[in-house]
């Protein structure tokens, strides 16, 4: 900065300010402009001083020049500070998006001396707002989504709280029924955090026992239990700083809950057969298709666990809830399956995919890519009609006809838990139970609608049925 009206301390502090900032004298000319300044514009001081300030070529100084006979800027004839959003030429012709904040400088007497203009680089800001912009429009016209296929209003706040997750290290909890995609879900949060650089390691909870289980989490030492010949890495030293997926989360036994609750409060684990304190900085991402909250009232699920692992709950829509979806899936698969298979199978007659459309699909978007899998294998070419698909009747879980002698598989709409003696709830809880029985019989089993009737949302309904072990099909058949 140059200015011999300033005193030396002064100038370091102008000088160390992270905007640019520079004075105008009342006929217009540059007084003293700061490093900041001459960083972003890329003039030096000697080519700034006492050169007018029209110099940046402002685009909305324009507006504010030749106000009137006596003032040749607005910011002199009324002395009033003006902030605003424009544009300023740098020395080798760039456009240079700011913020300039202009204040009038007076003396004893109340006459200006001068103007303080303050700019603020907003280029940053700027190219941030374009990209979100892009990949807001990517949302809107892309049919995936970190392998997620839908543009349904249940998918498109699915991925808005995917996004949102993914920025946090808190921990994640996915629910979903069988066959929707979690795994997609808890893939998604890692690659689109700032942990996608780092290890993505998965475990499915429900394939180990606990004793084996344990050795998979926590790795073992040698001789720690019998057949344990060699030391052995856990999951938690494999995923080190990155995110660790548990599948199937309510399977975990209880003492595997309580090592796993005093891991993640103190962020250190010790191998099986160990002593040895080892740091835990990874994430935790959760899974299940089953109602904790439930397990945990049957003592089937520590409710201390349970809270510690709920802390970011995201719920993925099951495939009758987003109906509108089936026919980008159904896409997406078919062209999958042409990729793979030498069958030249181009897509479905209307009549197939209205079939599609009224299924309820119990298994979700698995169970509807194994229904297609199937017809790629009936329908050798042209379109898949109504012959090729498999048994796609209301209710019905298995895939093709069921063998000669046998009744199809069927899968109840919900699995209710078992009926509660009502005496064991309070008189609250027994007129919510009531007034949801009474809301799903008003609204023919539709559970969305019932929960707008109750002005509650579908999952607290879908809690409060399993609460009260509410029986749809019994309900609506009384």
């Amino acid at each position: 900065m140059k200015c011999n009206n300033f005193p030396p301390v002064l100038s370091d502090v102008i000088d160390s300010m992270n905007d640019g900032l520079f004075l105008v004298s009342p006929d217009g000319r540059i007084l003293m402009a700061n490093d900041a300044l001459l960083q972003l514009t890329g003039y030096s001081r000697e080519e700034l001083l006492g050169q007018p300030c029209t110099v940046f070529r402002c685009d909305e100084c324009d507006r504010h020049l030749g106000f009137d006979d006596q003032h040749w800027c607005r910011l002199f004839a009324t002395g009033k500070r003006i902030r605003q959003r424009c544009h300023l030429i740098s020395k080798d012709g760039r456009s240079l998006p700011v913020i300039k904040a202009s204040q009038v400088v007076c003396d004893g007497d109340g006459d200006i001396i001068a103007t303080v203009e303050n700019v603020t680089d907003i280029s940053d800001i700027l190219q941030a707002e374009q990209r979100i912009g892009q990949l807001e429009e990517r949302l809107e016209d892309s049919e995936e989504f970190c392998g997620m296929v839908g543009r349904s209003p249940p998918m498109r706040h699915l991925y808005k709280i995917v996004e949102q997750a993914a920025n946090s290290d808190a921990s994640v909890i996915i629910y979903g029924e069988s066959g929707v995609g979690k795994e997609l879900v808890a893939q998604a949060i890692h690659s689109l955090g700032p942990r996608k650089d780092k290890p993505f390691v998965q475990i499915n909870c429900a394939a180990f026992n606990e004793h084996l289980l344990e050795s998979e989490l926590f790795g073992h030492v040698r001789g720690a239990f019998t057949g344990a010949h060699r030391h052995r890495l856990g999951r938690f030293e494999e995923v080190r700083d990155g995110d660790l997926f548990l599948d199937e989360v309510g399977d975990i036994p209880l003492p595997t809950q309580v090592k796993l609750l005093r891991v993640l409060d103190t962020r250190q684990f010790e191998r099986v057969g160990d002593n040895q304190q080892l740091p835990m900085d990874g994430r935790l991402i959760s899974a299940t298709n089953q109602n904790l909250d439930t397990l945990s009232l049957q003592r089937r699920f520590r409710r201390d666990f349970f809270y510690r692992i709920n802390v970011v709950p995201i719920h993925v829509p099951p495939l009758r809830e987003r109906r509108s979806d089936i026919p980008l899936l159904t896409d997406v698969f078919i062209q999958r399956l042409r990729k793979r298979t030498p069958r030249d199978v181009v897509g479905l007659t209307p009549e197939a995919m209205a079939r599609l459309d009224q299924y309820d699909w119990p298994g979700n978007v698995r169970e509807l890519r194994s229904a297609l899998e199937y017809a790629f294998v009936v329908c050798s070419e042209g379109y898949i009609d109504l012959q090729h698909l498999p048994v796609l009747e209301s209710g019905t879980a298995g895939i093709g006809s069921p063998p000669p002698g046998e009744a199809p598989v069927v899968a109840p709409r919900f699995m209710a838990t078992p009926e509660r003696d009502i005496s064991q709830f309070s008189v609250v809880e027994r007129i919510q139970r009531n007034e949801l029985i009474n809301a799903l019989r008003e609204k023919r089993g539709n559970k969305s609608a019932a929960a707008r009737k109750l002005g509650v949302t579908r999952t607290t309904v879908l809690n409060r049925m399993r609460k009260y072990g509410i029986d749809l099909q019994q309900i609506l058949v009384s």
